[in-house]
């Protein structure tokens, strides 16, 4: 894990395989793990204090680009599951939680291996934010 935070900035990129909301097929036990990996991985970072500006890439390995699903997994349910694990981390502290992210871009990338995928994750405090 790299980490940056510099005038409000928080940059950072989480290891592992990020996984959607459900999991109907293949590794069970993937979501579980990749909730318990973000989570361990970003315990220790600042908190969100306020409402603030994010920035997600997903890091995908071939095997989350089958050819009945080529463009990948849907992001809405990537960051659902992504969400509700940094609401016990950096959204832990400010009101609302996750919903003081008022602005998001989010995009998926495939990568070559597992070895490469994560999220590469960035936040800027707002007006009234902080992190």
């Amino acid at each position: 894990m790299s980490l940056c935070n510099i005038n409000n900035l928080l940059s950072v990129k989480i290891s592992g395989i990020p996984y959607g909301k459900h999991k109907p097929r293949g590794d069970a036990e993937g979501a579980a793990k990749w909730t318990k990996s973000v989570i361990e991985q970003t315990k220790l970072l600042p908190k969100v204090t306020g409402s603030c500006k994010m920035k997600t890439t997903f890091l995908l390995p071939p095997d989350k680009f089958p050819k009945n699903l080529p463009y990948g997994p849907d992001l809405d349910n990537l960051l659902k599951r992504f969400f509700d694990a940094l609401n016990t981390t950096i959204f832990s502290n400010v009101m609302g939680r996750d919903s003081a992210v008022v602005i998001i871009e989010a995009m998926k990338k495939k990568v070559n291996s597992v070895n490469d995928a994560g999220v590469e994750l960035e936040l800027w405090a707002l007006r009234n934010g902080g992190i």
